[in-house]
């Protein structure tokens, strides 16, 4: 058993960019784990419409 793992996990989000507005983006984080428990966001970026993959600094959660 690996103590310290990197798991990468893909949900749904709602976010606001802010030349189009509200936005459902699927939004991947990659998070150090140790024994099964999350330490550490390491990423996290989003993938657009046309499936281009952006950072997630370049939109907010809220207006």
């Amino acid at each position: 058993m690996k103590l310290i793992r990197v798991k990468r996990r893909t949900k749904l989000e709602n976010r606001f960019a802010p030349k189009m507005g509200r936005v459902n983006a699927k939004v991947t984080y990659i998070k150090k784990q140790f024994l099964g428990v999350p330490i550490a966001t390491l990423h996290k970026y989003r993938e657009t419409y046309s499936g281009e993959v952006k950072d997630c600094v370049e939109c907010q959660l809220s207006r």
